[in-house]
């Protein structure tokens, strides 16, 4: 019998803090093998990130929720990646893999002897992705960065904000987990090319090239009208509608959003049908140019209802697209989320029960692990090494002795062989 999904695909994660791990995460909740290799002396960075437990039981634990929620479903193998018999050992274990993912500056994997041509000759079936800032390739490619960096060069960060203020930041991971999926999207139709003509391939996704992409209409307007510049419309759309954010009667806020062949359905709703003969709304493009004005109606209108829910209720009697602007606290609580596990509750040894984000897309042949789990600080050490490289446990404990591996404090002492990561 076939195995489901990508069970069967091996995959080595050479990346750290959001993006590329978001990559190999998705593709081990897809039922890939992924071993994450991390980097002497302490791992992912985000290891020290999140919140970590106090308990005097697990001092020295190298876990945290923001390695867990990044990392989970992985087994850990812990290295100096400056060491050459710590490349040696990547190297080595590239001839057993599929697929490797990672997220240095470009050039490093080079210098490293481990760039795409020297890693294709042990494999040639190699899938490698390379995820940067800014490209493989370019005049920004050697440029240091994170996820506002690219959203600034993107020009996105301009166009958030007040309009008569200065641009705002987007305080989430918004490019970094874009770029993860787009990322584990290349990795797999490379994989469906390679099943068709048994050829590996380098493949590439930077938070630049993945923000750009998000802007919607607004690149073949800057390209076709001469002096056109994109400005910031803060809580509004640019485009009108109205589409935005809108005051409720008691202080709270919801968004709603109607295109050009709702108007009628949203002046019937408002019971207002004098907006259909006013001429200051009678086309898509004038509602725009008067979005205060409409804007101004809208809130009057929401004014008359108790409270949000009431004018919600109301809105949605005619199918009108609207939200209320939640609280990340009543996100996480709203039974839809739980119910499709959006809102993902895991339980680590150390860290006890908590939430994480659940995965963006669901298969009706795979359902999501009802359990996972995040490794320690190079926990897999052994059983990897062992299973791939056929090393014994006399020889992991010599590569610890000599610094080529690490592990976290509290497995220090344990020298017994991990599970079996099969």
């Amino acid at each position: 019998m076939a195995l489901p999904m990508l069970e069967g695909i091996r995959v080595l994660d050479l990346t750290q803090i959001v993006a590329g791990p978001t990559c190999s995460r998705l593709l081990a909740d897809a039922g890939a093998e992924v071993v994450k290799l991390e980097l002497a002396p302490s791992g992912d960075r985000t290891r020290v990130g999140g919140l970590r437990t106090n308990h005097p039981e697990f001092k020295g634990d190298s876990q945290s929720t923001y390695f867990f929620q990044h990392n989970h479903s992985k087994s850990s193998l812990a290295l100096d990646f400056k060491h050459p018999k710590g490349r040696e050992l990547i190297k080595r274990l590239v001839a057993s893999f599929d697929v490797l993912v990672e997220n240095f500056s470009p050039g490093v994997m080079a210098r490293a002897g481990l760039a795409y041509e020297d890693l294709k000759a042990i494999n040639p079936r190699l899938v490698m992705c390379s995820i940067s800032l800014a490209g493989q390739t370019g005049p920004l490619s050697q440029k240091p960065g994170y996820d506002y960096i690219a959203q600034a060069y993107a020009g996105v960060t301009d166009l958030i904000g007040d309009p008569n203020g200065a641009p705002s930041l987007i305080t989430m991971a918004i490019g970094d987990t874009s770029t993860g999926i787009a990322a584990a999207m290349a990795v797999g139709f490379a994989l469906l090319h390679r099943e068709r003509t048994g050829e590996g391939q380098h493949v590439e996704a930077s938070l630049l090239d993945t923000y750009f992409t998000m802007h919607e209409v607004a690149v073949p307007r800057v390209a076709l009208r001469k002096g056109y510049t994109p400005k910031r419309t803060g809580s509004q759309h640019p485009d009108g509608g109205p589409t935005g954010i809108f005051v409720c009667s008691d202080g709270t806020y919801l968004t709603l959003a109607i295109l050009p062949h709702q108007w009628r359905q949203f002046v019937d709703t408002l019971e207002m049908p004098q907006l259909l003969a006013d001429p200051r709304f009678a086309s898509a493009s004038l509602r725009r140019d008067n979005n205060a004005a409409l804007k101004a109606i809208l809130e009057e209108w929401l004014a008359r209802f108790p409270s949000r829910d009431a004018a919600i209720e109301r809105l949605e009697m005619n199918r009108i697209p609207v939200a209320p602007v939640l609280t990340l606290n009543e996100a996480m609580a709203h039974p839809h989320l739980r119910e499709r596990g959006t809102v993902r509750r895991v339980r680590d040894r150390a860290l006890g029960e908590f939430d994480i984000p659940g995965s963006p897309v669901r298969f009706s042949a795979r359902p999501p692990a009802e359990a996972v789990h995040a490794d320690r600080l190079g926990e897999h050490n052994m059983a990897i090494l062992g299973k791939y490289l056929g090393l014994s446990p006399e020889d992991v404990n010599d590569l610890h002795q000599e610094g080529v591996l690490v592990r976290d404090a509290t497995l220090a002492s344990d020298r017994r062989a991990p599970p079996s990561t099969s």
